[in-house]
C-alpha cells in the first residue's frame, strides 16, 4: 500500500494536492467527490454507481485523517460518507486522465453537459 508524503489543500479548497513517491498528483475537489468511494456514489457493487452531476462548484470543507490508512473529505454539497483510502487515492492520482474522460463521457450519454469553472 502506497501511503502519500504530504496532503495539500490550495486556499480555494478545490484543489488537493497529494504526493506519492515525490510526485505531486493535483486533484479537484469535483474530481474526488464524483468518483467518492461511498456506497452513495459506488452503490453497493458493479454496475450500481450513480452518475454525480453539477459539481462543477464543489469545495472540500475538511479533511480528517482516518487511521493510518485514509481520510474522511467533507464536501461543501454535505457529502462526507466517502473513506478514501491511500489505495483509492492512489489510483485515482495515477488514473487521472482515463477515469475523467469516462466521467465526461457517461455526463454527455446521460444527456448533461459538464459546465467548466
Amino acid at each position: 500500500m502506497k501511503t502519500p508524503s504530504n496532503i495539500t489543500l490550495d486556499k480555494t479548497k478545490t484543489l488537493l494536492t497529494l504526493t506519492f513517491d515525490s510526485v505531486e498528483y493535483p486533484l479537484t475537489a469535483e474530481y474526488l467527490r464524483v468518483y467518492s468511494p461511498s456506497a452513495e456514489v459506488m452503490g453497493h457493487g458493479p454496475g450500481q454507481e450513480t452518475l454525480q452531476i453539477g459539481k462543477e462548484n464543489v469545495t472540500i470543507t475538511r479533511i480528517v485523517p482516518t487511521g493510518n490508512y485514509a481520510v474522511v473529505l467533507f464536501f461543501s454539497d454535505n457529502h462526507d460518507s466517502g473513506i478514501y483510502s491511500w489505495e483509492h487515492l492512489h489510483n485515482l492520482a495515477t488514473k487521472q486522465d482515463k477515469l475523467w474522460a469516462n466521467y465526461l463521457v457517461k455526463l454527455k450519454d446521460a444527456g448533461h453537459t459538464h459546465k467548466q469553472h
